[in-house]
C-alpha cells in the first residue's frame, strides 16, 4: 500500500475518511423520503410500544386479582377437601361405632328369653362370647375415653348391663333348678346305692358328664359376672352333698352288714371276766379292718375327684394335683387367667366350698370306726395304719377338705383306742382293791397275750399308737404290782420278784423285736434282781441273824475305833464271838436246808427256786466270807469253820 513514513501514511487516512463523510452526507440526502418513512414507522412503533406497556399494566393488575383470587379459591377448596376427609373419617369411624354398639337381634333373643337346653348351648355360648366382646369394646381403653363419654355409648353400655344381668340371672336359676333335679333323679333310684346283699359302688361318670355339657357357660357367667358363682356353687355343693352322705351311708351300712366277724370282748385285764383271753387272741378280726379299708379304698378317690371336679367345674383359680386330672371340660377363656396362678383369695373361697360340699360325710366312716371298735378294739391299730397310708399319699391340691376328714378319722380312731387303753388301765388298778394276792398277778401273762396281738394289727406309721399304748399299759402294771405288794411288806419282794420274773419271761421274745418293751424288759429286770437281793437278804437273815448282826457291830465300831479295841467292847468280847459261833453254826447244815425250804415255802414260782437257791447260797458264803475276815482281822487265833468247808457243805446239798 505504499506505506513509507508515517506521517504522511495519516495524511492519506485522514483525506480518505474525509471523502467517505462526505459521501456517506450525500448518500443520507439522496434517502430522505426513506428516512422520514422509517422515522414515522419509529414513531407508530413508540406508540405502539406505550400502548401495549399501558395493557400491560392493565393485564398485571387483572393478574394479580386473579391470582389473589385462585389462592382463595385453592384455600377454600383445601379446607372443603380437608372437610370431606374428615367428614369420611367420622363417617368410617361413626360407622365403627355404630357395628359397635349395634345388638344383634338373634342375640337378644338368646340372651334375654333362649332356652339352656343341652342342644341350643352353642348358641348361648356364641351369645356369650358376643355380650363379653360388646362389653369389652365399650371399655377403655379398648374404645377412646371421649367416645366413653358420649350418651349413645353410655346408654348402649346401660342396655348391654341390662342384657347381661338379665342373662346370668336367668342362667343361675337354671343351672340351680339343673342341680338339683340331677341329684333327685339319682336320689329316687334306690338301685343306685347299696342295698341289701350288694354293694354298690358310687358311680358318678353320667352325672360329670351332663354337668360339662354346661362347663364353659359357668366360664362366661363368670367373666360377665365374677360374682354370680357364689350362689351356685352353694347350690351345687347342698345337692351333691345330699348324695355323698345317701351313698356313704348306704353303703357303710350294707358294709357292716355284710361284714361277720365274731366280737372280742374288750375286757383284757379284769381277773373274772379275762380267763379266756388265750382262745381270743387266736379269733380273725380282719375282715373288720378290710371293711374300713374298702371304705377307704371306695369314698376317698371319689371325694378327691369330686372336690378337683368341684374346682375344675366352678372355675376355681387354684393349682390342681393329685389323683384327678382336669376332666370337667373346661378350657380358659381369658389367657390371663393362666399366669394368675394360685390366688389365696379363691383358695380360701374353695375350702369353704368343700365344707359345705363334703361336710356331714364324715359321720358314716365314724360309724365304721365305731363299730369295727366294738367287735375288736385292737383293730384301731390297723384302721390307724390303714389311715396314715392314705393321709401321706394325699397332696396339697383342690381335696384339701378329703386331708382334713382323714386327719379328723385318724383322731377318732387314736380317741377310741385311747378309751380301750384307759378302761384296760382301769382294769389293771382294780387288781389292788383285791384280797391279798399271792404269786403272779393275772394281768401279767394277759399284757403278753395283748402285746403280742397288737403287734400283728401293726401297719405302717400306727408304731407309735402302740408303743404309747405300751408305755401307758406297762407303767400303770408295775404301779399297781409296787401297791400291792406294799399292802403286805412280809411278802412284798416275793411278789416283786415273782412277777418281774414272769414280766421277763412272757415278753423275751417281743422284747428282742420292739424297743419300747426292750425298754421296760431292762426296767424289770432291774427290779428284779433288787426284790431278789432284798428277799434272798431277809431269807438269811432269819436263819443267822446273831451271826451277821455280830458282824455289822464290828462293822459300825471300826469307823469310830481301832480294830484292837474292839474286843474289848461290851458284847463283842472273844467269848460273846464263841457264843454267837456255837449257836449259829453248830448244826449248820440243819440251818441251811431250814433256809431252802423257807425260801421254797415263800415261792408260788417252782420255776423260780433253782436260780434263787443259787443266789441265796452265793449271797450266803459271800457274807461268811466277810464275817471270816473280820474274826481274822479283830480276834486273831479264834477258829471258826472255814469258807472252804461251808462252800462244800452247801454245794453238797
Amino acid at each position: 500500500m505504499g506505506i513509507g513514513e508515517a506521517e504522511a501514511f495519516s495524511e492519506r487516512l485522514k483525506r480518505e475518511l474525509q471523502a467517505l463523510e462526505a459521501a456517506n452526507v450525500h448518500a443520507i440526502l439522496e434517502n430522505e423520503p426513506l428516512i422520514q418513512e422509517v422515522l414515522q414507522g419509529l414513531e407508530s412503533a413508540t406508540n405502539c410500544v406505550e400502548d401495549m406497556d399501558e395493557w400491560l399494566c392493565i393485564f398485571n393488575v387483572k393478574l394479580r386479582h386473579m391470582r389473589e383470587d385462585i389462592e382463595s379459591i385453592e384455600t377454600r377448596n383445601n379446607k372443603l377437601e380437608m372437610q370431606s376427609v374428615n367428614n369420611k373419617s367420622l363417617i368410617e369411624e361413626l360407622d365403627k361405632l355404630l357395628e359397635r354398639l349395634h345388638i344383634p337381634s338373634e342375640y337378644v333373643s338368646c340372651l334375654a328369653g333362649g332356652s339352656f337346653d343341652e342342644t341350643r348351648m352353642h348358641e348361648n355360648i356364641d351369645a356369650c362370647e358376643w355380650l363379653a366382646d360388646a362389653l369389652r369394646s365399650l371399655e377403655v381403653p379398648n374404645l377412646d375415653r371421649t367416645y366413653a363419654k358420649m350418651r349413645s355409648v353410655r346408654e348402649k353400655r346401660t342396655e348391654l348391663d341390662k342384657l347381661k344381668t338379665t342373662f346370668v340371672r336367668r342362667a343361675s336359676e337354671f343351672m340351680r333348678n339343673y342341680f338339683a333335679s340331677l341329684v333327685d333323679f339319682m336320689i329316687s333310684d334306690k338301685n343306685y346305692f347299696s342295698q341289701r346283699g350288694q354293694l354298690k359302688r358310687p358311680d358318678h361318670a353320667d352325672l360329670r358328664y351332663k354337668c360339662r355339657t354346661y362347663a364353659r357357660l359357668l366360664q362366661h357367667m363368670k367373666s360377665l359376672d365374677k360374682n354370680c358363682l357364689g350362689p351356685l356353687r352353694k347350690a351345687y355343693c347342698g345337692s351333691l352333698n345330699l348324695l355323698l352322705r345317701r351313698e356313704a351311708r348306704e353303703f357303710a351300712n350294707e358294709l357292716r352288714a355284710s361284714t361277720k366277724a365274731p366280737k372280742i370282748p374288750t375286757v383284757w385285764f379284769d381277773g373274772s371276766a379275762a380267763s379266756n383271753q388265750s382262745a381270743n387272741s387266736a379269733v380273725d378280726t380282719s375282715t373288720v379292718s378290710e371293711a374300713y379299708s374298702k371304705m377307704l379304698t371306695v369314698f376317698i378317690p371319689l371325694l378327691v375327684d369330686e372336690s378337683s371336679f368341684f374346682a375344675n367345674f366352678m372355675c376355681f383359680e387354684v393349682p390342681l394335683g393329685g389323683s384327678s386330672n382336669d376332666d370337667s371340660g373346661t378350657t380358659d377363656i381369658d389367657d390371663n387367667d393362666k399366669a394368675a396362678g394360685k390366688k389365696t383369695a379363691d383358695l380360701e373361697a374353695l375350702n369353704v366350698s368343700l365344707c359345705d360340699l363334703l361336710d356331714g360325710i364324715q359321720e358314716d366312716f365314724y360309724a365304721v370306726v365305731d363299730w369295727a371298735c366294738k367287735i375288736d378294739p385292737l383293730r384301731c391299730i390297723s384302721m390307724h395304719g390303714i389311715t396314715e397310708r392314705y393321709i401321706s399319699g394325699q397332696k396339697a391340691d383342690a381335696a384339701g377338705f378329703v386331708r382334713i376328714l382323714l386327719d379328723d378319722i385318724e383322731n377318732r380312731i387314736s380317741n377310741q383306742f385311747s378309751r380301750f387303753v384307759d378302761e384296760a388301765c382301769h382294769q389293771i388298778e382294780r387288781n389292788e382293791r383285791n384280797v391279798r394276792q399271792v404269786g403272779v398277778l393275772s394281768y401279767i401273762p394277759r399284757f403278753a397275750i395283748l402285746a403280742t396281738r397288737m403287734e400283728q394289727y401293726i401297719q405302717g406309721q400306727s408304731r407309735d399308737l402302740v408303743d404309747q399304748a405300751y408305755t401307758k399299759f406297762v407303767t400303770i402294771m408295775f404301779v399297781t404290782l409296787d401297791k400291792i405288794a406294799q399292802a403286805d411288806t412280809k411278802y412284798a419282794d416275793v411278789l416283786l420278784l415273782e412277777n418281774y420274773a414272769a414280766f421277763q419271761n412272757s415278753l423275751y421274745e417281743l422284747a428282742n423285736v420292739v424297743a419300747t418293751l426292750a425298754k421296760f424288759y431292762h426296767q424289770a429286770s432291774e427290779s428284779y434282781e433288787q426284790s431278789c437281793t432284798r428277799f434272798i437278804s431277809t431269807i438269811i437273815y432269819y436263819q443267822f441273824e446273831r451271826l451277821f448282826q455280830f458282824a455289822r457291830r464290828i462293822e459300825d465300831l471300826m469307823c469310830t475305833i481301832t480294830p484292837e479295841e474292839i474286843p474289848f467292847q461290851l458284847g463283842l468280847s472273844k467269848v460273846d464271838l464263841r457264843k454267837v459261833v456255837k449257836s449259829s453254826l453248830s448244826g449248820v447244815d440243819k440251818s441251811i436246808t431250814t433256809m431252802y425250804k423257807k425260801l421254797q415255802k415263800n415261792l408260788t414260782s417252782e420255776e423260780l427256786l433253782p436260780s434263787l437257791w443259787d443266789k441265796c447260797k452265793k449271797e450266803f458264803l459271800d457274807k461268811y466270807d466277810s464275817f471270816a475276815q473280820l474274826v481274822a482281822k479283830i480276834y486273831p487265833g479264834e477258829n471258826i469253820p472255814d469258807v472252804s468247808q461251808m462252800r462244800d457243805l452247801l454245794a453238797s446239798m
